[in-house]
């Protein structure tokens, strides 16, 4: 008995009744009465009043989901900015092999190879999470010139097998330092994703920072570029998402989500 009270002071401080905040009742359940004496211990009425919200816990539940992780503290880091009445630009730190919206009308960007077999980073990530059916898949897509499947800044579509999300845009993005104009092939690179989206009829397309890896696009560049262009293309999509795995990715779009879009 008295090692029961002491674990449950640890968590909750004596006498069981540390103040409950809105993230600890959305995530966690109250500690039981561990002594079993009908001891009736008094509620934060924050608690209640959060644990009796179907509301919340349906939002709380999306965030989860949507993280790219499905943990809290990842949806913690997703920040939403308006668009238009009826669209909007999400911008949130995870993994994009694990996002999805609702499973049939949503799409993962791949920042596919020009060959479209797989490669690395998020493309190796992405082909290794959707199954061998993927790779199958990108070698059915017809080649326009020798070797090449999806030329920089074009996209193509295929299902997402074992992804979570129904569908991938494959989409190549420029090498900073070897394309002759890497600002209108990162664009269109974004902009024919959403246009493959659209004719579709998806309604959420997830990205992750094209260009951004390997290929050596700058920060703070690539964002402005990403942003704007979904801002002027997003028309007909319910949500455009960016899933950035790393904390400095993520700090510099959302500083220019910022920028761009509160003015």
């Amino acid at each position: 008995m008295r090692s029961s009270i002491r674990l449950c002071t640890a968590i909750l401080g004596p006498p069981f009744l540390r103040p409950t905040t809105a993230r600890t009742s959305a995530f966690s359940s109250p500690c039981p009465n561990p002594i079993g004496l009908g001891h009736r211990r008094r509620q934060n009425p924050i608690f209640l009043r959060t644990l009796n919200s179907s509301r919340f816990a349906a939002a709380g539940a999306k965030l989860a989901r949507m993280s790219g992780r499905g943990g809290y503290a990842e949806a913690q880091k997703l920040v939403s900015f308006s668009l238009s009445p009826t669209s909007a630009l999400v911008i949130q730190k995870g993994d994009i092999t694990k996002w999805s919206a609702d499973g049939s009308s949503d799409a993962i960007a791949n920042p596919a190879n020009e060959r479209m077999l797989g490669g690395g980073g998020a493309d190796g990530a992405i082909h290794r999470a959707a199954g061998p059916e993927l790779l199958e898949a990108c070698y059915k897509v017809p080649e326009v010139r020798p070797g090449i499947r999806c030329p920089t800044g074009e996209a193509r579509i295929t299902p997402g097998f074992r992804l979570p999300a129904s569908h991938v845009i494959h989409t190549v993005g420029p090498i900073y330092d070897a394309d002759s104009n890497p600002q209108a092939s990162l664009t269109n690179a974004y902009r024919n994703s959403l246009t493959v989206a659209k004719e579709k009829k998806l309604q959420y397309v997830a990205f992750p920072a094209i260009s951004c890896g390997v290929y050596g696009y700058p920060y703070d560049e690539a964002a402005t570029i990403a942003i704007s262009t979904i801002k002027e293309s997003s028309d007909g999509l319910k949500e455009v998402h960016f899933v950035l795995f790393s904390d400095d990715i993520y700090n510099v779009w959302l500083s220019k989500a910022k920028e761009l879009l509160q003015q």
